[in-house]
């Protein structure tokens, strides 16, 4: 048997907060007086808290936004300084950022939190977690043995342009500062050159792309702008695109492939030429939806949805009519139909005005396209319209069954393949296919600029 003794003289613990903030007297409510407290902080807040045992255990309290600590050496003229010399630096801002910025993490290791040490000096917490990655930046930098020229070039304002550098491996760094220090760039031509740096290796394997040397940011920037020029529908913005992206580039490789693509001579281009035509090739309107494009769209086109998996069944037995009425725009058709998409009030789409029907397919090779992979990868919307079946024109595509599958092929394609089994029959039927291609669609991506459309050569 257990017994247990109580204690009546035992009183109950109490937990306090322990702060050198708070003086040991309550102050006192004179208001014919004014107390000046003075902030020292030579030692970390601590305190004991004991949870309410009806409190989950798992329970995540708030934790503040926290700048990453720094590498970067504290200069010696301000090793010495006590926490409340430190906070008159940041607040006064004495000095160059980069000497300065490393004061920043020693504070929050004292236990002063960036809200704090915000009230105290006026600096936000994002422009102390800029001041500190951005420090470590120009740190790798000198490191690095970059010539002083350049490093001179980030003493006013640098925090920021080096902060858009952070994700970019040392030689990247030091290749990407000097550049940006030779063309003045500004923050936002720094986190614009940091991504195309990051993202040309992911691109291997894209048309033009071992042309471009991967060492020499200017040709990464140069290969991201020249990519955005063939998203480009109107042809004199696709142009001055290309043009951009020539005067950007630097390599020989680089200028002679954005050259052809200017040109025309290049056999694999999607170049816009003289009078942006593609060279030997056909123009395809090749749309990709812009984020948010139909919402802002003050006219849409809704058309039914097929899939292409059933032999052609869906695009035959889809609704041929189909109109909005009344002030609320209720589409009515003249059947029930499971899938229907909103597109905006295209010009193409717009014409067709009987018959029109979208295939949705999960890839682009059911689709003649020449050598550009990256096209491969993606769902598309193509675009039929079904009241033109009758295959007349050589450089026109149609939507066809072949091998139980539906394709898009060349009306020359098609006409030759009439001609020979023309020839094994008596008696030929004409030549049809389950309509002509309006428009082909391309999904919309983020964080793609000027990536909207783009006349695309087919096979």
């Amino acid at each position: 048997m257990l017994s247990f003794t109580l204690s009546s003289s035992s009183r109950p613990t109490s937990t306090f907060l322990h702060s050198p903030l708070l003086p040991p007297h309550p102050l006192p409510l004179n208001p014919s007086h004014h107390t000046t407290i003075k902030l020292h902080r030579k030692q970390p807040i601590s305190a004991a808290y004991t949870p309410s045992s009806n409190s989950p255990p798992s329970q995540k309290l708030y934790q503040p936004f926290r700048p990453p600590p720094s590498h970067s050496p504290i200069p010696p003229q301000y090793r010495d300084l006590d926490a409340t010399a430190r906070l008159d630096v940041l607040t006064n801002r004495l000095g160059w950022w980069y000497e300065y910025a490393p004061l920043i993490p020693p504070l929050i290791q004292e236990g002063f939190d960036p809200s704090t040490i915000e009230e105290i000096t006026g600096m936000a917490g994002l422009e102390q977690n800029r001041l500190i990655v951005g420090a470590q930046v120009r740190e790798s930098l000198v490191q690095c043995g970059v010539d002083a020229d350049t490093l001179e070039f980030y003493d006013k304002g640098g925090a920021e342009l080096l902060y858009e550098i952070r994700l970019l491996s040392v030689n990247q760094r030091a290749a990407a500062a000097t550049y940006m220090a030779e063309n003045k760039f500004e923050p936002g031509g720094a986190n614009e050159l940091a991504r195309a740096i990051k993202d040309f290796p992911r691109r291997r394997g894209d048309r033009g792309w071992d042309c471009f040397d991967y060492t020499i940011p200017a040709d990464c920037l140069a290969f991201m702008y020249y990519r955005q020029a063939l998203e480009i529908r109107e042809s004199e913005l696709r142009i001055a695109a290309l043009e951009k992206a020539l005067n950007t580039a630097v390599s020989d490789g680089g200028r002679k492939w954005i050259t052809k693509e200017l040109d025309g001579n290049d056999d694999d281009a999607e170049g816009a030429g003289e009078n942006g035509s593609v060279v030997d090739g056909v123009k395809v309107p090749v749309v990709r939806l812009n984020l948010g494009e139909i919402a802002e769209a003050t006219v849409v086109a809704v058309l039914p949805v097929c899939e292409p998996g059933d032999r052609g069944k869906e695009v035959e037995a889809a609704p041929w009519e189909y109109e909005c009425k009344g002030e609320f725009g209720i589409v009515e058709a003249e059947k029930e139909w499971r899938k229907w998409v909103v597109l905006p009030a295209w010009g193409q789409v717009v014409k067709v005005k009987r018959g029109g029907v979208v295939v949705a397919f999960s890839d682009a090779r059911a689709l003649p396209w020449r050598v550009n992979r990256w096209y491969k990868e993606e769902a598309i919307l193509v675009v039929v319209d079904r009241g033109q079946k009758e295959v007349v024109s050589d450089d026109g595509f149609y939507l066809v069954l072949s091998e139980d599958e539906l394709k898009v092929e060349r009306g020359s394609i098609l006409k030759e393949k009439y001609r020979i089994e023309s020839l094994a029959s008596s008696n030929p039927k004409k030549m049809k296919s389950l309509g002509s291609v309006v428009i082909v669609v391309r999904p919309p991506r983020e964080g793609s600029e000027n990536d909207q459309s783009g006349e695309v050569e087919w096979e």
